[in-house]
């Protein structure tokens, strides 16, 4: 009866999963993004994500220490979240911006609400909200990476309008010559990453699908009404880390809804927060702030269940 009554935090999964096996799924689908990032950006990139893994395990480490836990950092947990928060990142980030991103996305995200499955909001998305509040200029893409070739399409749309953008090759964007964060902007790896993903059946279709449908259909309403001022929606998929946020952050375990109704309601609620930031708001692109936000309501989409398995939809006599 004792193991009956075992509660314990997400992700609950059966057939032998582990949530380790889950965690190292994730870090070799983040894979061909870090290698599309060192191959856009350069060194830089490189000692980026490897900074912040090793700022998270370390932190992981001493929370556990702290707390007498057993070491939990070969789960790759750690791992993940510190690569997720450095793919935001930009590639120059100073070495102490990295660290106490990490660190914040570690303690403030994850740990100080009980571990991995028992967070809220994404972790990443928690270190890169504190970092890019508190030293704006340092997190802006714009300044912070002058001395590449790329340049910004969201910032270009949000200050030039569409005119700007009409003719940027959309194969740039697929292959990540753009700013942005190092590895969110780097299109094609996302894909390949989010097809390992689901194909392992790490995540479930549905949030990606409804992400993916709520950034197409807000940005077809937005370009419908004024096609001067507003993008197109393809442009909208492809630019910034609307793609990445599909596949890498809004499903994390934990912050996301378990209904497929739920999860893909979840999705469509942040896809379409995506394209009210970029619209009307103060950032270039709103991926991390949609997808926070969109944590918010899993607790109310959480309530919404499937029918009983057996029960019909009529009031029997």
């Amino acid at each position: 009866m004792k193991q009956l009554l075992t509660v314990a935090s997400p992700p609950h999964w059966h057939c032998g999963r582990t949530a380790a096996g889950l965690f190292w799924n994730r870090a070799l689908a983040l894979a061909p993004v870090a290698a599309l990032a060192v191959w856009n950006f350069g060194p830089p990139a490189a000692r980026t994500m490897a900074l912040a893994c090793v700022a998270a395990v370390a932190v992981q480490a001493a929370c556990d220490r702290l707390a007498g836990r057993e070491l939990r950092i070969d789960d790759a947990s750690a791992l993940v979240t510190g690569l997720t928060l450095a793919c935001l990142l930009p590639a120059t980030a100073p070495w102490w911006l990295t660290a106490v991103g990490a660190a914040a996305a570690m303690v403030l995200g994850r740990e100080i609400f009980g571990g991995p499955g028992s967070n809220p909001l994404v972790p990443a998305c928690v270190g890169w909200a504190v970092c890019r509040l508190s030293w704006p200029d340092l997190m802006n893409v714009d300044f912070a990476l002058l001395d590449t070739p790329f340049a910004s399409p969201l910032s270009e749309l949000m200050y030039f309008g569409a005119a700007e953008v009409a003719e940027l090759p959309l194969a740039d964007l697929v292959m990540g010559r753009q700013l942005g964060g190092l590895g969110a902007v780097q299109v094609l790896g996302v894909l390949i990453g989010g097809a390992w993903l689901l194909g392992r059946d790490v995540i479930r279709v549905w949030i990606p699908a409804g992400f993916t449908a709520g950034v197409f259909v807000a940005a077809w309403l937005f370009f419908a009404t004024d096609p001067g001022f507003y993008a197109p929606p393809l442009f909208h998929l492809l630019a910034g880390g609307t793609l990445f946020g599909a596949f890498f952050l809004a499903p994390e375990c934990g912050p996301a809804p378990t209904g497929r109704s739920a999860m893909f309601v979840y999705g469509l609620v942040g896809g379409a927060l995506v394209m009210v930031i970029r619209a009307w708001g103060a950032y270039p692109d709103g991926t991390v702030f949609a997808v926070l936000l969109a944590n918010l309501l899993t607790p109310a989409l959480d309530r919404i269940r499937p029918r009983a398995f057996g029960k019909s939809g009529r009031r029997q006599p």
